[in-house]
């Protein structure tokens, strides 16, 4: 007995100290969208008549283990067995090494990216006009343009030629040969912020010349740019959530600032909560840890999850009791099923299935 106990105690001891590569996710926090975060609203609407709002639209996160942290074995088998976590190789959540430092940049632009994408999904589900411009998105340090472009500058034109999409900058700078001249017509970033508050397009511009080099892995001219797209919006959207990062939450913004430009209960009241990345165009795409953002919706009490079609088969394996799974491709998608939801007619729900 005494040397079973002993054997078990190294064990455990052992399990403690021995890291592994793995990492574990669970259930983060969820946020309504409708209502507030850190006592002020989520969604900041001015200059645009807004409408009451019942109900939950909340949008869900996954819980991390950091990208330095080393999982020790006791931790990881307790992982796996639990119900509302999962343990998962190191590198699936930090591939290439990145670092907690990286990881949480990388986060925070593509939360940023997704807040600008919502709002010109849900303006343009609502048919208001969206002023887009092609912008210089960065500036590669050492590069030509450094110092003569700025990251925010508004590109009209180069060499002449109209700039209609990001690409178009890339096509006209690789017609140089390297060592010759590209001549950029811009709107400085400064004054397209400013026309951007006034919510008018900016007009001012001037031409900026920049010597083109040889690219590193092949004869291409290049500048040192990365072209963009940025966009003028008609009335003041503003987005106030912390210590959230990620691109997943794009649907549910959406649909908080579509409710509140409406008149009528999109909810019905009800507690609807989901997940899913958004574009411009309203193509709603999936997203990671779609497990414990259900079980983190229905212990906040939802209902009802918009789920990405490409996570269903997924989700659909584990479903918390109570909760009914709506299957969304689009913002148009997402719109139409809040219709059945409000109406608690479930069986026209279009609903996620393990196939």
């Amino acid at each position: 007995m005494l040397a079973s106990t002993l054997v078990l105690i190294a064990l455990l001891c052992a399990g403690v100290l021995i890291k592994v590569p793995y990492s574990e996710m669970s259930p983060g926090p969820t946020v309504n969208t409708l209502g507030e975060a850190g006592g002020e609203p989520v969604l900041q609407i001015s200059g645009r008549k807004t409408y009451p709002t019942t109900g939950h639209l909340n949008m869900t996160t996954v819980r991390v283990t950091g990208a330095d942290y080393r999982m020790n074995l006791v931790e990881t088998v307790a992982g796996w067995l639990a119900h509302d976590s999962i343990v998962v190789p190191h590198d699936t959540l930090y591939p290439d090494g990145k670092t907690e430092e990286q990881s949480t940049q990388e986060n925070a632009e593509e939360f940023s990216q997704s807040q600008e994408s919502a709002k010109v999904a849900a303006l343009k589900e609502l048919k208001i006009p969206v002023a887009t411009r092609v912008v210089v998105a960065s500036v590669v340090k050492d590069s030509p343009a450094e110092d003569k472009l700025h990251a925010g500058d508004v590109i009209r034109e180069v060499d002449g030629t109209k700039v209609v999409e990001p690409g178009d900058v890339a096509k006209l700078v690789t017609k140089h040969k390297p060592g010759e001249t590209v001549v950029f017509t811009i709107v400085p970033v400064k004054d397209a912020e400013a026309a951007e508050k006034a919510h008018k397009e900016p007009t001012t511009t001037e031409k900026v010349s920049v010597t083109t080099r040889k690219a590193e892995d092949n004869d291409r001219a290049i500048v040192g740019i990365q072209a963009g797209t940025d966009h003028t919006f008609p009335f003041t959207i503003d987005i106030k959530l912390a210590d959230v990062g990620g691109p997943s939450a794009g649907l549910m913004f959406s649909l908080g600032i579509y409710d509140k430009l409406t008149e009528g209960d999109l909810t019905g009241g009800k507690f609807v909560a989901g997940t899913g990345t958004i574009d411009e165009k309203g193509k709603v795409g999936p997203i990671g840890g779609i497990q414990m953002k259900t079980v983190a919706a229905r212990a906040a009490g939802a209902e009802y999850f918009l789920t990405p079609k490409d996570n269903c088969a997924t989700a659909s394996a584990d479903v918390p009791d109570g909760l009914t799974l709506v299957k969304v491709d689009t913002l148009d998608d997402a719109v139409k099923a809040m219709d059945g939801i409000s109406k608690g007619d479930r069986a026209s729900l279009p609903k996620c299935t393990t196939g």
